[in-house]
């Protein structure tokens, strides 16, 4: 084996392979060896490749190799200068350039001792690159990228998937771009449980130590795991400076909770548990807030609760939970930093019991009952908010069936009880049989309908006079379209534009219904969905008397190779052959021949750029209405323009803009400015900046409010994201979504633009 003309060397050791039961009759299937553990007597024996310069041993003891030597057994790979391999024990020591490859990962060291069957050994001086799986490790290696790398004193090997590093560091950032990283006395990785442990372990940022722990846990992939997070910190006008200290219980794969202590400077302690479940025939959430003593309100107890749950019944039933509550009515504008939360003024606390399937050939129904009550609000005294009526209980039943002698039946009832302390109180039962015949070409269509309105009033003794009332009322609408087509270009181009015209009739007489309480009626914003409905009223207790027909007409353009719609523009008004007569109390009957002219267009008017209008104009008074705009430029994930317009005579004249806009190396502006001309005064603002450092990202962000006529609310953001590790300081990114439509975060280990994760379920 040692003559000089002999340049290179192979070797395999196999011991005898047991021919497994039932081989003889050929290849069978199998299932995935990972996922059924295979009894020690029944495992094959795996052979061992070897090859180097220079090989000297014998086969069934020790062989020694010398020069480029490579080892190789499935799944593992060991590459050195120098290299002995202990068949009986299966171990290799190796020393001079070492390079082990695991699955995924890889270590280089100078010396390594190694068992390829328990996988236990150590490594010196190691230099590590650790992969989640072998099909993502080679798509990240065309980017430069890895889930994490390090160096370490010594790598201890301590089974499968199994490490241990001892004065480490530890990063995911790509080779060369230290920016950060975890430097640890003690680090464990267990990627069977995809957790990192260090102990004595410091975050280092830009070379300068930023956070200290003695015991650090994390995930390397950002999945579940018990553990403290990220502290929060912040700072409000309301509350001064905050901190938070989220505490995650993965109870189970499928119940978590997060507990968080809030500290804020100028209130006090408060505490925050969010609970959340899910089964195979229920689920929800339960969160709890507690201050316990405010020190702005000279020490009051403050909290607020959430109770979501949604339960599948036996035999196609169902039911729901939704109870909320607060303390006060100012809990939200004091303690909370979104307006989406603020602006709340009725918490429900309701649950719903429901039932839906099938009847005879081809019909369906639903069932459900309700019972709903209210916590009412008073957060702004210049703007007091009347309590809505409970319903204890309301049931609705919703039926249709198809082809009833080549008509289509529907029929809707309900039945209510409103209570209210201080307003009239009844019962109101209400059924709405319907028929109507669909007939239908390739171009063209008429739905004539018939339908017969009855309801009955049950109302308790009250100062106002009102008694029990039964209303029926007939009704007829027809429905009428036709489509035109026409191919055409734009920018060269091939599109279809469309024209389509369609006529709306409603037939229904007059009811003296002015001694009927208003329990849940109000007058329908007049759009393009409301102008083609019967009832311009919302609820049961107003229905329009009508002779009118709606006339409009709508044009499309479609991309003749995609089938996707460019651009859609219509126009429609109603016109009344009859003065108009049941109205709401206080309310003018109309007296006018037509509704106000209705216009919209919407859709990408050029590359990269859509735009949304609505024009509402009244022909009677020769004036506007309403109108808005609106157009978002986003010629890339990242880079968004919003500006929009909206105004309502006497009542708001609104601009609105924000933006995400990449400049520089890595940084983007952030920024909204929500203003009202009306009333001299900024809404809702927001600025702030972000910078893409790869593998970290750092997020400045101010946002300011409006909580109350007169008041507002200034919440400032600072966070630093390590990408694998954690999230430090105040999280803003719900703001920013919420306030710049289109925003995106970036994920650097992606080449796309990503979002982060939703809830598990």
């Amino acid at each position: 084996m040692n003559k000089p003309e002999i340049r290179r060397l192979s070797l395999a050791v196999l011991c005898a392979l047991p021919l497994a039961a039932g081989a003889e009759q050929g290849l069978k299937l199998r299932a995935q060896p990972a996922l059924i553990p295979i009894p020690p007597s029944l495992r094959e024996e795996v052979p061992v490749f070897l090859d180097a310069d220079r090989l000297q041993g014998h086969a069934d003891k020790e062989t020694e190799a010398e020069g480029a030597v490579r080892l190789r057994k499935r799944g593992q790979a060991v590459y050195a200068d120098w290299l002995r391999y202990d068949k009986p024990e299966d171990e290799i020591t190796a020393r001079g350039n070492v390079r082990i490859e695991q699955r995924a990962d890889v270590i280089e060291g100078a010396r390594l001792r190694f068992n390829l069957e328990t996988e236990r050994g150590f490594m010196e001086s190691p230099r590590y690159t650790l992969h989640k799986s072998p099909e993502p490790y080679r798509e990240q290696r065309a980017f430069g990228y890895a889930d994490a790398r390090g160096t370490a004193e010594r790598l201890l090997f301590e089974g499968p998937r199994q490490y241990r590093a001892q004065r480490a560091e530890y990063t995911t950032c790509g080779p060369g771009e230290d920016a950060w990283y975890v430097r640890a006395g003690d680090l464990r990785i267990d990627k069977d449980r995809d957790v990192g442990t260090a102990r004595d372990a410091s975050i280092v940022f830009q070379g300068v130590p930023v956070f200290y722990s003695p015991y650090l846990s994390f995930s390397l992939h950002q999945e579940r795991k018990s553990g403290f997070l990220t502290p929060h910190y912040g700072n409000t006008t309301r509350s001064g400076t905050e901190l938070s200290v989220p505490y995650y219980w993965n109870i189970a794969p499928n119940r978590d909770a997060t507990i968080t202590p809030r500290v804020m400077s100028r209130r006090g302690l408060q505490l925050n548990n969010h609970f959340r479940y899910l089964e195979p025939n229920y689920r929800g959430e339960a969160h709890l807030e507690l201050l316990p003593d405010d020190n702005l309100r000279n020490g009051t107890e403050r909290h607020a609760f959430i109770l979501r749950h949604q339960h599948t019944l036996p035999y196609g039933w169902s039911g729901s939970l939704n109870l909320q509550g607060v303390s006060d009515g100012t809990y939200f504008t004091d303690l909370a930093n979104q307006i989406a939360v603020t602006s709340q003024v009725q918490l429900p606390r309701e649950g719903t019991l429901s039932k839906g399937g099938a009847w005879g050939r081809a019909g369906t129904y639903g069932f459900s009952a309700l019972v709903q009550r209210w916590q009412t609000l008073q957060p702004d005294p210049l703007v007091p908010v009347t309590p809505p009526y409970k319903r204890v209980p309301q049931l609705t039943l919703n039926a249709t069936h198809l082809d009833v002698l080549r008509s289509d039946l529907d029929l809707q009832g309900q039945f209510v009880a409103f209570d209210h302390p201080t307003l009239v109180n009844g019962r109101r039962m209400m059924i709405y049989p319907s028929l109507s015949l669909p007939l239908q070409t390739a171009f063209a269509h008429v739905t004539p309908k018939v339908g017969l309105h009855a309801t009955h009033y049950d109302i308790d003794p009250h100062p106002t006079g009102f008694t029990d009332r039964t209303r029926v009322l007939p009704t007829f609408s027809a429905d009428s379209g036709v489509v035109f087509e026409r191919p055409t270009a734009i920018g060269g181009a091939p599109f279809l534009q469309t024209l389509e015209p369609r006529a709306y009739y409603v037939y229904i007489p007059f009811r003296d219904q002015s001694r009927i309480p208003v329990f849940d009626s109000g007058q329908h914003d007049i759009n393009f969905a409301t102008i083609y409905s019967e009832n311009q009223f919302a609820g049961m207790d107003r229905v329009n008397d009508a002779n009118q027909v709606t006339l409009g007409v709508t044009s499309r353009f479609i991309n003749a190779e995609t089938g996707a719609e460019r651009v859609r523009v219509g126009v429609a008004q109603r016109y009344y052959f009859a003065s108009q007569r049941v109205t709401l109390p206080g309310v003018p009957a109309r007296t006018s021949t037509s509704s106000d002219l209705l216009a919209a267009l919407s859709g990408t008017v050029l590359p990269h750029l859509t735009a949304e209008a609505g024009w509402q104009y009244s022909t009677n008074f020769s004036q506007t209405q309403r109108f808005n705009i609106g157009t978002r430029y986003q010629p890339a994930p990242g880079n968004v323009l919003n500006v929009s317009y909206r105004e309502t005579l006497n009542a708001i004249r609104q601009t609105d803009v924000s933006t995400q806009w990449r400049f520089g190396q890595g940084w983007t502006g952030l920024a909204r400015w929500n203003y009202s001309i009306r009333e001299s005064r900024m809404l809702e603002g927001l600025a702030g900046v972000e910078y893409d450092g790869g593998c970290w990202a750092l997020r400045v962000v101010a946002h300011r409010f409006a909580t109350a006529t007169k008041e507002s609310s200034t919440t400032f953001f600072v966070q630093l994201e390590l990408n694998g590790i954690s999230r430090i300081g105040s999280n803003p990114l719900d703001t920013l979504r919420r306030n710049i439509g289109g925003y995106v975060r970036f994920d650097p280990r992606t080449p796309q633009a990503a979002e982060p994760q939703g809830p598990y379920y």
